[in-house]
């Protein structure tokens, strides 16, 4: 079901692409497509919450002393770099191309992508931090995360930068933005 929504909303465009139509697709009823996604957004927010798995784990093995949006950004980068060779369950190139061209393609997908807080993430880096899931550190980390990706990727639809769009070019868009991000901060005072 997911592949056959991905392949339709490319083909015909997110909001020219219906329920019906991704079951017929799939070779499954309207109502069986229901019981796994509630709407056609869930679908390809699966391509989203599949990548935010792969991070959650690799997140998971950074060790404790390296600093919390470091070891994000490591996770990040570690799981995209990982992604060419196959070895990272459900992910490969061209689903990172379609979940990129998709989600920022489509302006109610990319702001439900910019308001996700992937709660595997949250707990593993909870953890980290030795803080409640409510914390508000925890909260501060997990949406300057959000907006330093949204920043590096919020525009990719098509190839950018002299490079193809998928993995590679996210890894080398988050360093780039992680980097101005920290020459930003380092200017602040600290108190």
């Amino acid at each position: 079901m997911i592949d056959a929504a991905v392949r339709l909303c490319l083909e015909q465009g997110y909001g020219n692409t219906t329920v019906e139509q991704i079951a017929a697709a799939a070779d499954v009823s309207p109502r069986t497509f229901s019981r796994y996604f509630a709407t056609k957004d869930a679908v390809v927010m699966t391509l989203l919450e599949d990548f935010v798995q792969a991070v959650s784990d690799e997140l998971d093995r950074i060790p404790a002393d390296v600093p919390a949006l470091e070891a994000l950004k490591r996770a990040h980068i570690g799981v995209l770099n990982t992604v060419p060779s196959g070895d990272v369950e459900g992910l490969t190139s061209e689903r990172i191309v379609l979940m990129l061209r998709i989600v920022n393609s489509t302006p109610g997908l990319k702001a439900a992508a910019a308001d996700f807080r992937p709660q595997a993430t949250a707990f593993v880096m909870a953890k980290r931090l030795g803080v409640s899931i409510e914390d508000r550190r925890l909260h501060l980390v997990m949406t300057v995360w959000a907006s330093i990706i949204l920043t590096a990727c919020g525009d990719l639809v098509d190839d950018r930068d002299g490079q193809e769009l998928g993995p590679e070019l996210m890894v080398e868009r988050i360093s780039g933005t992680f980097a101005e991000f920290t020459e930003l901060t380092a200017e602040l005072p600290r108190n």
